[in-house]
């Protein structure tokens, strides 16, 4: 299977946290980028790793994090320009 992103949009920075940490937990994926949107309240978390585990580790994160997302996705076998734009977005921490 070829490269994934999945995307998932949480209000809280705690609760983030804690999506990501079961999304880790859940799959073979790793943290691509993040963003915070109005000052905090809405945090976008963006996984990367195959397709399967993408797909997975976004449902079970959608499913059983501490608030329910507001968003979600998962984009398999993205376009050039999408991988440009996250790491781009992820560039800005390094």
């Amino acid at each position: 299977m070829g490269k994934s992103y999945g995307f998932i949009e949480i209000p809280g920075v705690v609760a983030a946290m804690d999506a990501l940490d079961i999304m880790c937990k859940t799959a073979d994926v790793e943290l691509a980028t993040w963003e915070r949107k109005l000052g905090g309240r809405l945090v976008t978390l963006v996984v990367q790793g195959d397709v399967s585990a993408v797909t997975q580790a976004v449902e079970t994160a959608n499913e059983k994090a501490l608030k329910e997302p507001v968003s979600h996705g998962v984009i398999a076998n993205p376009h050039d320009e999408i991988v440009r734009l996250v790491e781009k977005s992820a560039s800005r921490f390094k």
